[in-house]
């Protein structure tokens, strides 16, 4: 499914889309949350990255990448842009993951730290007791300021209906991106401690992590920095540009990436 801004390469027998913008060098790979797309994730933050190459990719099972008859991990996702960047011939890249994709990212820092250079890990975390409980907990969840809004929700049922290559999915679909998150175990320390890339721990302070948990990821991954934006909930902190532009070009470089 090509369009004017968009390509789709299969990898791993899966039809991956993806949007490479902004020149040559060295990209910042943009990976969004779970049951979003690279518009719900990132449409408020990519104009302002317009200096920059940037890659933006749909994971399986969202936007306009099919869902197939395969496990839907955190590994598999990492696994296929990895083979994204391997058919585009990028070596390395910077890689800014948003709560899922932020999963995705930190996989391939730990798996492949070769191959990242800088890694934004936005509203992620690194075991499952990262999150505070009401997110797990449906009986925790009335009145929660964390919460994902029925606004929230309406809009990602819209562009997958939009988007998807199967707009009647997106139950289905839904429930099977919700299964990989709540079953994912995390990394070990001394696996953390293994990424080499200059890493930004960037969470809101009404996020679905805990504060304690983004500093603790903060300690165990060894050439890192922690910022925690203020009046930010998990599903706000992308729109945030102007709290995110100016960590994004100290970590990253105004132009070139990390020297």
């Amino acid at each position: 499914m090509d369009t004017p801004c968009g390509r789709q390469v299969v990898v791993n027998g899966l039809p991956l889309y993806y949007e490479d913008r902004g020149g040559d060098g060295r990209p910042l790979v943009l990976l969004h949350g779970g049951v979003h797309t690279i518009e719900l994730s990132f449409g408020r933050l990519r104009p302002r990255l317009a200096g920059r190459r940037t890659l933006a990719v749909e994971l399986q099972a969202h936007g306009r990448t099919p869902d197939i008859d395969r496990d839907i991990t955190v590994a598999n996702m990492a696994c296929d842009v990895l083979a994204l960047l391997d058919h585009l011939g990028v070596p390395d890249a910077d890689v800014f993951g948003f709560s899922l994709g932020g999963l995705v990212a930190l996989e391939l820092a730990v798996r492949h730290p070769d191959r990242v250079r800088c890694l934004i890990a936005a509203a992620a975390h690194v075991r499952p007791d990262g999150y505070h409980r009401e997110i797990w907990d449906p009986a925790l969840q009335a009145g929660s300021t964390r919460m994902p809004t029925a606004a929230d929700f309406a809009a990602m049922r819209s562009e997958y209906e939009r988007l998807a290559p199967d707009p009647d999915h997106f139950e289905e679909a839904m429930a099977r991106i919700s299964g990989a998150a709540q079953g994912w175990s995390g990394w070990a320390d001394g696996e953390l401690a293994q990424i080499t890339a200059r890493t930004l721990v960037v969470i809101g302070d009404h996020d679905f992590v805990r504060v304690e948990h983004a500093a603790l990821m903060a300690t165990l991954i060894p050439d890192s920095r922690l910022a925690v934006l203020p009046g930010t909930t998990h599903m706000s902190l992308c729109d945030r540009a102007d709290l995110l532009i100016p960590m994004l070009d100290e970590l990253l470089g105004r132009s070139t990436g990390c020297e």
